[in-house]
């Protein structure tokens, strides 16, 4: 064997192994990160959780927090804790939208102008509060800090053949997407390429990049919903 060909072989051996390692150690800094965040922010934050549990009941009577079942890494189903935003009797009263209405939802996955939502629910979305008690789901593993957001499972359909690149990671509280435009940004202009390019780049450096966008977007309150 020629000493080119050689060294060609060993280092076509040595690069998966370097970037596995590479992946090994972003993961255990990720992970390490994700605990130690979300456990300092729920010890923290412990007086606000009960200030906007009270609100939430005072405002519609009923469970301060619900868990949406969306798919997680893999195709795990796993239940994503929020303040509750909608009255308790949100079923009904989406029996009794338009037409036009429930189309709008079941494209966008959301609505405009939502009579679902409560007064104290509408100041919690456009603050971003409501996604509060997902510090709990960070905790247990089911989230990361960073990553595409959990979707439920219809919305997978978007992503077509990347569905399982999309499985791939573990999905986060805040992403490329949230960061970088949110509501005013949906699937038809640009919100799946904006995940699968997270899921391309993921690094360190990266994902402080995106924590720090998310601070911005959520003082500024923008593509809010």
């Amino acid at each position: 064997m020629s000493q080119e060909y050689a060294g060609t072989v060993k280092y076509a051996e040595e690069f998966p192994a370097k970037a596995s390692e590479k992946k090994r150690i972003y993961s255990f800094l990720k992970r390490s990160g994700d605990v130690a965040v979300s456990l300092t922010g729920m010890i923290i934050l412990s007086p606000v959780f009960l200030l906007l549990a009270v609100l939430v009941y005072m405002d519609d009577p009923g469970p301060v927090l619900f868990a949406h079942q969306r798919v997680g890494k893999d195709g795990r189903k796993i239940r994503v804790w929020k303040f509750r935003s909608m009255r308790v009797n949100a079923e009904d009263i989406f029996e009794g939208f338009s037409k036009e209405q429930k189309e709008m939802f079941y494209r966008d996955f959301k609505l405009e102008e939502d009579p679902r939502i409560t007064g104290i629910g509408n100041f919690l979305r456009k603050s971003s509060l409501d996604e509060l008690p997902q510090l709990f789901n960070i905790l247990k593993g089911d989230l990361s800090l960073v990553g595409p957001r959990p979707v439920v499972e219809e919305e997978l359909e978007k992503y077509g053949m990347y569905k399982k690149k999309f499985l791939s990671v573990k999905p986060g509280l805040t992403g490329y997407w949230q960061a970088n435009g949110r509501n005013l940004i949906n699937y038809e202009n640009g919100r799946k390429e904006m995940e699968l390019y997270y899921i391309d780049h993921q690094s360190i450096g990266l994902d402080l990049k995106i924590l720090a966008q998310t601070v911005f977007a959520v003082i500024k309150g923008r593509g809010a919903q």
